[in-house]
């Protein structure tokens, strides 16, 4: 990380063997603070990082498949700074959003991210801004029925942003 200050760097497990792509061969460098736009869309914006961006680029296509709309998908990359000014300009285009993430529902990146939504982009805004997060537990159960029940799912997320191109 070619930053000066201090940077955590926060790396999911579960997407060393799952998630597969072409690298650039080249040195290169994500800018702190830049979001990127993963899919185009036009009828919703979904926000979200690490894992279950990838269950949001699925949702969207699997939906775009069914012909029920055509969602962007933002990366957001950094959560501080993170990229208001795509964020915005991407929600005040579509006039939906669903923040999705694995954090705790409650006092999460994705509660602020929706605040700032709900502040800037209101009369914007088609829909109420929605997020899809983990429940707000202490840890993880170890029962799988109660796992699958507080995790997200790609499931989840698509039926999360079907409801939110429906509303």
């Amino acid at each position: 990380i070619d930053d000066p200050d201090p940077v955590l760097f926060l790396e999911h497990k579960k997407m060393y063997r799952l998630i597969k792509g072409p690298l650039p061969q080249e040195d290169y460098r994500i800018p702190l603070g830049v979001a990127r736009i993963a899919r185009a869309g036009t009828d919703g914006t979904l926000i979200s990082y690490g894992l279950p961006l990838h269950y949001c680029v699925a949702a969207a296509d699997a939906l775009a498949d069914e012909g029920i709309g055509s969602l962007e998908v933002i990366d957001l990359r950094t959560l501080q700074p993170w990229d208001r000014a795509t964020v915005l300009t991407s929600v005040s285009k579509t006039g939906r959003a669903l923040v999705v993430t694995e954090d705790n529902h409650s006092v999460s990146v994705a509660a602020e991210v929706c605040a700032t939504i709900a502040e800037e982009c209101f009369f914007d805004l088609d829909a109420p801004v929605r997020r899809l997060c983990t429940a707000d537990i202490p840890s993880f159960p170890f029962a799988s029925i109660m796992e699958n029940a507080a995790l997200l799912t790609e499931d989840r997320v698509t039926e999360t942003a079907r409801a939110l191109l429906q509303a």
